[in-house]
């Protein structure tokens, strides 16, 4: 039988991307259904590196606590030679958390465990992902898109306004579609596997045979977990036996001392390595997002987390486009995160090539702190004369310490956080400022305002002086920078973001 359904927004997989949406979504009250073609949840460890920035938009979701319980730091390196010596160094740049930038070093947690954190916070929106669903067809026109999805119960024809394809690296969204994906196969397989393993201490992540793929082999500890992940690179031919006894022999070949036995195997798989984006990210009602747009080989960790924030990205502009905002609104995810995907590539390729001479390092520029979007349309300075070195609009907007007009020390992050647009305007008349509307937040920083900024950290860290405002979009950015005297500038940007005033200034003030 044939059911029929509608919906609003349709998401077609529940990796770490589609999660990540349908939350976004789901706290924004936008009707969706998120559907995987697995008959459960992924079982592996595979994107096991949370970067810096991925642990801030994990703050604004209202996961970060359960994720830190569920993961851990990453442990030193642990270099195991074949005359049995060893040598310890730490790989990945570990930083204490500063007052604008409280996550500085990244976190390990299994992929599994992140999507299962993912999953509860998405239940309490009242919302679960629809396992063993594969979308097998769909046709879209100006008001829609209809999907065939094929399930357990049979056929069901699912009307949505939106479509968007986080199905993977062999996306069936994108093929359908008819988007390119060029870019390189990059003579690199590998094995990836989680392991229960006696032989090793779990304070290091040992590894062996760096700079000969011939030998290479590592196993980290998984934190949260008593497994260890196994990754080795192996020939581009060949079957892979994958059962523990198969392992077994791998590691009896590589490990220089010998001593060590595969208790297990949670789960396993090998994959060749490419470097691939799609050439368009949207056609119509039809939206790509994660390795459906992008794949990276695994090295800098970028893979997941650059799939987690094009969601953080596509998600309140898709709400704001489903709430009545300008269609063009949604052409901006594209143009802000296909050349973050682009350079992400890049970054990961140099580092691939770092670890096939077996000295790779990993540093700041992994963390993702510092990408931006100062090119976007979005990205509204104030006028030509901002230093060059400060913050600018489209720059990811620093945390940092104010004081409530009750006393109490209070982030910016705290003023931030939720699915809304913040307004902070310092030291500014109230009579002067823009109605308030649904959607935004004003907030007046100043001697009569409801936050005071004893430390001047608007000044220093924004350079906003008094009688200027900031809007700072929903996923954290600055989307513009405006002085008090040019308000007509400010409202415009506020209608192209949906955010258009319902009344008049001299209407809510009378």
């Amino acid at each position: 039988m044939n059911k029929q359904a509608s919906v609003e927004v349709l998401i077609c997989g529940a990796g770490a991307a589609g999660l990540t949406l349908a939350i976004d979504l789901a706290r924004r009250g936008v009707p969706l259904r998120l559907i995987d073609k697995l008959p459960a949840p992924f079982a592996g460890s595979r994107g096991k590196g949370v970067q810096p920035r991925t642990l801030e938009v994990f703050e604004d979701l209202g996961v970060i606590d359960r994720m830190a319980a569920a993961g851990g730091p990453y442990p030193p390196q642990r270099l195991h030679r074949a005359d049995g010596t060893q040598v310890e160094t730490q790989d990945i740049a570990v930083a204490p958390p500063t007052a604008e930038e409280p996550y500085r070093t990244p976190l390990m947690i299994p992929q599994f465990r992140t999507e299962a954190v993912l999953r509860e916070r998405l239940a309490e929106f009242g919302q679960a992902v629809e396992y063993s669903r594969e979308l097998a067809a769909f046709d879209q026109d100006a008001e829609g898109v209809t999907a065939t999805v094929a399930g357990p119960d049979g056929i069901e024809t699912i009307r949505c306004r939106y479509l968007v394809g986080g199905d993977g690296g062999r996306s069936f969204v994108r093929r359908v579609l008819g988007i390119g994906f060029p870019g390189q196969t990059l003579g690199v397989r590998a094995i990836v596997a989680d392991i229960g393993l006696q032989g090793l201490s779990r304070d290091a992540w040992h590894r062996s045979g760096e700079g000969d793929m011939a030998r290479q082999i590592g196993f980290c500890p998984l934190a949260g977990t008593d497994l260890f992940q196994l990754q080795a690179p192996i020939p581009l031919d060949g079957e892979v036996d994958l059962s523990a006894s198969g392992l077994q022999a791998l590691v009896d070949d590589r490990w220089p001392t010998g001593g060590l036995t595969v208790r297990s195997v949670a789960w396993a798989s090998t994959y060749a390595m490419n470097a691939r984006l799609a050439d368009r990210y949207r056609v119509g009602r039809v939206v790509l997002m994660g390795d459906a747009a992008h794949i990276h080989p695994p090295t800098g960790g970028q893979g997941l987390n650059t799939s987690l924030q094009d969601a953080y990205n596509l998600g309140w502009k898709l709400a704001a486009v489903l709430a009545g905002a300008p269609d063009a609104l949604l052409d901006t995810y594209e143009a802000e995160r296909r050349p973050i995907a682009a350079g992400m590539l890049g970054l990961s390729i140099g580092l691939l090539d770092q670890a096939r001479q077996g000295d790779i390092k990993r540093g700041r520029e992994v963390h993702q702190l510092d990408l931006g979007y100062r090119s976007s349309s979005l990205a509204v300075p104030i006028d030509g004369t901002r230093p060059g070195d400060g913050v600018q609009p489209g720059d990811r907007a620093p945390d940092g310490r104010l004081r409530s007009a009750g006393g109490q020390s209070r982030r910016l992050f705290d003023l931030f956080a939720g699915p809304h647009w913040t307004l902070i305007a310092r030291a500014i008349d109230p009579a002067r400022l823009p109605a308030p509307r649904p959607g935004l937040r004003l907030r007046r920083i100043g001697a009569d305002g409801e936050f005071h900024d004893p430390d001047d950290v608007l000044g220093a860290t924004y350079g906003l002086a008094d009688g200027e405002l900031m809007l700072i979009r929903p996923d954290g950015y600055v989307g513009a920078m405006v002085a008090a005297a040019d308000m007509a500038r400010l409202e415009n940007y506020l209608s192209g973001a949906g955010l258009a005033s319902p009344w008049k200034r001299d209407a809510w003030a009378a």
